[in-house]
């Protein structure tokens, strides 16, 4: 049996707006959700950022799994972001009306 090579990738996601993780509720969200979502999919959560505008983080995990794992932090802290405040989204694009 060989040695399983660690591999490290890096997501990023950037506010749509403004600088919302300055809000302690939003930034506390995103942290956990971002926590969770890795131990709930058994990844390692090696680093972990959070900006006024951004989060970012490391998994141990290769690029496709990383960008899976920012999806899905993206998919669920956008839904709660829209439900709290009634506005949204998040991060990404904006919709078109």
């Amino acid at each position: 049996m060989g040695v399983r090579e660690e591999r490290l990738s890096e997501f990023r996601l950037s506010a749509l707006a403004g600088e919302p993780l300055r809000d302690p509720p939003t930034r506390a969200m995103v942290e956990s959700s971002a926590r969770a979502l890795a131990e709930r999919e058994g990844l390692a959560l090696t680093h972990l950022e959070l900006g006024p505008a951004h989060v970012a983080g490391r998994l141990n995990a290769d690029d496709v799994t990383a960008l899976g794992f920012a999806a899905e932090l993206r998919r669920l802290t956008n839904a709660w972001y829209e439900r709290r405040y009634r506005d949204g989204p998040l991060w990404g694009t904006a919709r078109e009306e």
